[in-house]
């Protein structure tokens, strides 16, 4: 994730980046790599992997042939690889190349940006003439619980909900940002534009209740600065634990445009 701005809330610098990144790829690499797939990326072809955290997706790209520039204001915790080119870049302020690649891909970089709509079409034009952009972004307005142990599981579960969601809106972040990406890529100018939305069962095994539970360390500080307590945030930990616990995600939106050629 690459960004500024100063209410951004999981700072590549924090010593849980490393388990944030981690989480992150095994919930939505597989959704992620599997559109990518889809493009035909491979030798040949210049991508550029915008807020890269742990450099699970530009590592993929390089791996198929692609020539990858990865960028992230923190770029530390992506690690070298052949064809992989580690830039540290400021996606608000700092220029980009334009009509330099055949691929452009960012995933939950540009709700986190109040000049989200600014950075769209900097991404746009750093593509060439019929290349793609692929931007994967939540729509964090719905995830019910569908099942728990105990109602005071649930609404534990709810109020760690609302406080992130708090969080994000005080940060400046667009938590339905998701949800909007498609329209205003057409409105950018992309043709061709193809949402898919992406909504999975959750429970105490799935990679996206791991990367929540991993949340309630994280963004400790600021959960309870929105209201929470520690007793709150065990409570909704014991939840997601529980064996019975089922959830709908969030919705993961993956959206793909191309510059008209």
């Amino acid at each position: 994730m690459t960004t500024t701005h100063e209410g951004y809330v999981f700072d590549n610098r924090n010593l849980h980046a490393a388990e944030q990144h981690h989480c992150l790829a095994a919930a939505y690499d597989p959704i992620t790599l599997a559109r990518l797939e889809s493009t035909g990326v491979g030798p040949g072809w210049q991508c550029l992997e915008v807020g890269a955290g742990g450099g699970s997706v530009a590592r993929w790209l390089a791996d198929r042939g692609a020539s990858v520039l990865a960028t992230d204001i923190e770029p530390e915790h992506v690690p070298p690889a052949a064809g992989l080119t580690v830039l540290r870049h400021d996606v608000v302020r700092d220029p980009l190349p334009e009509a330099e690649f055949d691929l452009v891909h960012a995933r939950l970089v540009l709700l986190h940006l109040p000049e989200r709509e600014q950075v769209l079409r900097k991404l746009i034009r750093s593509l060439k003439p019929g290349g793609l952009l692929q931007l994967d972004e939540f729509d964090l307005d719905y995830g019910p619980v569908l099942l728990a142990a105990r109602p005071a599981h649930a609404a534990a579960y709810e109020e760690f909900l609302a406080a992130k969601e708090r969080m994000f809106d005080e940060a400046g972040a667009d938590r339905r940002w998701g949800r909007r990406a498609a329209a205003s890529m057409v409105a950018a100018g992309l043709v061709e534009v193809d949402p898919v939305p992406v909504v999975r069962r959750w429970d105490a095994d799935s990679p996206g209740l791991r990367l929540l539970v991993h949340h309630t360390r994280h963004l400790r500080d600021r959960l309870v600065a929105a209201g929470l307590t520690d007793a709150g945030l065990q409570t909704a930990r014991d939840a997601m634990a529980h064996p019975a616990f089922r959830a709908t995600s969030c919705v993961f939106y993956t959206v793909q445009g191309r510059r008209p050629a």
